[in-house]
């Protein structure tokens, strides 16, 4: 039986396929890559940064004010989602005239958060509610508003089942 001698035109096209499949799967696996990444938290990592002492200025203004808010979040069964937020000053009063928000937001996806619209129900007690709340782990995010400025900012990791 004669064998085939290896030229150098057959080792030429071999590294020649070789590459292309290589160059091939590594172009295909980056085009995959890019199509599903669901992008940044934030445009501006520069200007985010320059928020930073405002917000720990209003994070020592809120720890001041020795406010008591209690929050519940409670989803039924047709997968709506009711929000209560409590608030009461130092002296254990209601808190009312301020304008609460809340957000539900997804910690492995912001694609799926949702915002919650609160109103005060009562004295000192807002409430809101939020439409097809998936099962799952969720942070609560609660805002408290005061002639436009924000009094009150928590962030808590709430699972819904």
């Amino acid at each position: 039986m004669a064998t085939k001698p290896l030229t150098g035109t057959k080792v030429f096209l071999m590294l020649v396929a070789f590459f292309g499949i290589v160059i091939g799967v590594n172009v295909t696996m980056m085009k995959l890559a890019i199509a599903t990444l669901p992008g940044t938290d934030v445009d501006s990592p520069y200007a985010t940064g320059l928020t930073y002492d405002r917000e720990i200025s209003a994070a020592q203004d809120q720890a001041a004010r020795k406010w008591k808010v209690s929050a519940h979040i409670e989803r039924r069964a047709d997968g709506a989602a009711t929000v209560q937020v409590e608030a009461r000053d130092a002296a254990g009063q209601p808190v009312t005239g301020l304008k609460f928000g809340g957000r539900l937001e997804r910690p492995t996806d912001k694609r799926a958060d949702l915002a919650v619209e609160l109103s005060e129900a009562g004295i000192g007690i807002y409430r809101g509610n939020a439409a097809a709340v998936a099962p799952g782990q969720w942070d609560l995010v609660i805002e408290g508003d005061a002639k436009g400025e924000r009094v009150f900012m928590s962030r808590n990791r709430v699972i819904l089942n």
